[in-house]
């Protein structure tokens, strides 16, 4: 622990007195106090202090194939903060933006579907004013004063090696959606198996891949040949398992019930025929005086 505390204070102290991050409530947290993560083979994202959290798609990669309607990082005003945010994709680092279109890929002020890769519009909305999802996720109670933006500026300045106390929430939020037995997952692994399609095939629930994508993940052959043997067993989130009849696994039938002995027929009087029961004697006369 103290080893822990000493690399945090030493690597805070390292951090530029005046970085770029200007939005949100103390947007550097505890600074900027571990290294980028490492890509295993099988293109997951490996951080030493957080290995349950395997993502498989970069900040970088989630923007440039096309996401968050090409709006993420438009100019806002905050409920949380009761501030408002001008350019906040300023802070990204200039190769992840490489080749976009600020206006219309990042920074947008309206919601384009076309931007997306899977062309839908996915995300919880209060009502039709509230095209990116902002208000919903204000009104939820996701949204830290740290990161007014939400879960995805959280995951840029991870990714980039800051550290904060509101780490643990951000990643079980992405645990639970993402992880191993995560809901959004389960659910496409199980719509692929009760259409019959491949794990790739992008016309199966577009809306659910648009959603993983935008909390850096996609569905790979490895995690879908995982999952189908859970979702198999256990059905998938927000898909009724009648859905899911003709691939869940058969539950053994159960054993058949001993068969019950047969009755003894009623004896008949003077029926001595069980061996272990003594015939009675006859009682004794008294005698006459």
């Amino acid at each position: 622990m103290a080893s822990r505390a000493l690399k945090l204070a030493a690597r805070k102290a390292a951090t530029p007195k005046t970085p770029a991050w200007f939005v949100g409530t103390d947007p550097l947290g505890d600074g900027l106090v571990e290294d980028p993560p490492t890509r295993s083979k099988t293109g997951e994202f490996i951080f030493n202090d957080a290995p349950d959290f395997k993502p498989n798609l970069s900040p970088a990669e989630v923007l440039q194939a096309g996401s968050f309607g090409g709006g993420y990082f438009r100019d806002i005003t905050s409920s949380v903060t009761k501030t408002t945010y001008k350019d906040a994709w300023k802070e990204l680092p200039a190769d992840w933006l490489e080749g976009l279109d600020i206006k219309t890929q990042v920074a947008s002020q309206t919601y384009r579907t076309s931007i997306n890769r899977y062309g839908v519009n996915c995300g919880v909305k209060t009502d039709k004013s509230d095209s990116f999802g902002l208000k919903a996720w204000e009104a939820s109670g996701w949204m830290a004063a740290q990161d007014p933006y939400g879960w995805f500026q959280w995951y840029c300045r991870f990714f980039q090696g800051r550290r904060s106390d509101d780490d643990e929430r951000q990643l079980s939020r992405w645990m639970k959606c993402c992880g191993p037995k995560g809901r959004w997952k389960s659910n496409l692994i199980g719509k692929c198996l009760r259409d019959g399609k491949s794990y790739d095939d992008a016309s199966v629930s577009p809306v659910v891949r648009q959603t993983l994508q935008h909390w850096g993940y996609r569905l790979t052959r490895a995690h879908f040949d995982a999952g189908s043997a859970r979702v198999k067993a256990k059905g998938a989130a927000y898909l009724p398992r009648s859905q899911l009849q003709h691939v869940l696994d058969k539950k053994p039938a159960a054993a058949a019930p001993a068969p019950k002995k047969p009755r003894a027929p009623p004896r008949k009087r003077g029926d001595d025929s069980d061996a272990d029961e003594a015939p009675k004697k006859p009682a004794a006369r008294k005698k006459r005086r």
